[in-house]
């Protein structure tokens, strides 16, 4: 069964799986030094690479504000989120801009590479070969969400952090 990309248009789509389609993509590609990836890829890959961008950035992000309808099936679209540019309130009736560039952003870091697998030699921090030792340092590790899909988000919400023990305040 071929996957069917449902973009969310800020109604609040039940069957929605992707914030970006192939063309926002292509669109934020052009401008892109390192695009050649995404380029290369056919619209399948793309469009597979776009909805799993938008399962991870739900799955590790608790953005501001509620849910703009019990339905949806995305984060987005919000109430009461704040846009620290304007002052005022994210539209509830759209996708920020900054969202659509950080899927597309990360559609194209999942196509190079699976980023939710650990990489070959993670944490590695010293080898025995020929006598020496081998040695793993626990806090090296790649994070699934690339830093500058986080600096995209940051303004809307706040990574989740699973590894401490703390939660995160949100005030509505």
């Amino acid at each position: 069964m071929a996957l069917t990309l449902i973009k969310e248009d800020g109604t609040g789509k039940p069957d929605a799986n992707s914030y970006a389609d192939v063309a926002d993509g292509d669109a934020y590609h052009d401008g892109h030094l390192y695009a050649s990836a995404w380029t290369a890829a056919t619209t399948d890959k793309k469009s597979a690479a776009l909805v799993m961008a938008s399962r991870l950035i739900d799955a590790e992000f608790q953005f501001n504000g509620l849910r703009s309808v019990a339905a949806q099936a995305l984060q987005w679209p919000r109430l009461n989120c704040p846009d620290p540019d304007s002052g005022e309130a994210v539209s509830n009736t759209n996708v920020p801009k900054a969202l659509v560039k950080a899927a597309c952003e990360l559609g194209r870091e999942l196509i190079l590479s699976d980023r939710t697998a650990s990489p070959a030699g993670e944490g590695l921090k010293y080898q025995n070969v020929g006598g020496n030792q081998t040695g793993y340092d626990k806090t090296d590790t790649r994070p699934v969400i690339p830093a500058i899909v986080q600096a995209l988000l940051a303004k809307f919400g706040s990574q989740i952090k699973t590894k401490s023990g703390s939660v995160n305040l949100v005030r509505v």
